[in-house]
């Protein structure tokens, strides 16, 4: 039911269908399929328009990442080609999952987000923000060092309901709260 569900999302895009499925599919590597979400958005490359479609998808024990782009031809492949990248993360080996929520006239009371963003951290891919580190007394001119933040920011997905629908965003929001529920632990 869920695969046939995925299936039928990724066909709705209307971006390579077959090619995006068989590419989840593979990572999917047969296990059951607990929640997805499905973004489609066009990026600009040059002066040409390209699309990129990202397929998450909560498995019982995984986070699949799929992400498929098209290319124009190149020197190693002349004709116009896409390029799927899958990654697998086991779920105890997710550390964060971060949710923002942009609600617009909050003085009106709790209403649907306009927008959204997830954030997933597993430590895949770390950020570090560093700056001189200093002491209290303006007079010193040792050196003492720098001080730092250490970031997971692994993956991010924002949702608009202006560009992409207030469904979209709600259904982000939906699959946040699915993969918060399976991290816990």
């Amino acid at each position: 039911m869920a695969t046939s569900s995925l299936k039928r999302a990724i066909e709705r895009t209307g971006y390579y269908p077959e090619v995006v499925f068989d590419g989840v599919a593979t990572a999917l590597a047969g296990e059951e399929i607990v929640d997805f979400h499905v973004h489609h958005e066009p990026t600009i490359e040059h002066d040409e328009v390209r699309r990129h479609i990202t397929v998450v998808v909560l498995t019982p024990s995984r986070l699949i990442l799929a992400h498929t782009d098209e290319h124009g031809g190149d020197d190693l492949l002349p004709q116009p080609y896409t390029s799927t990248s899958t990654e697998a993360i086991a779920l105890s080996g997710v550390k964060s999952v971060v949710v923002t929520r942009m609600v617009t006239n909050p003085d009106r009371g709790a209403q649907p987000a306009a927008e959204a963003v997830l954030t997933i951290g597993w430590g895949g891919v770390g950020r570090i923000d560093l700056e001189p580190a200093g002491c209290n007394d303006p007079n010193c001119d040792a050196d003492h060092g720098y001080t730092g933040v250490l970031a997971s920011d692994d993956f991010s997905l924002r949702v608009s309901a202006a560009a992409e629908g207030q469904d979209e965003v709600d259904r982000l929001l939906a699959f946040a709260a699915s993969l918060s529920a399976h991290t816990q632990g």
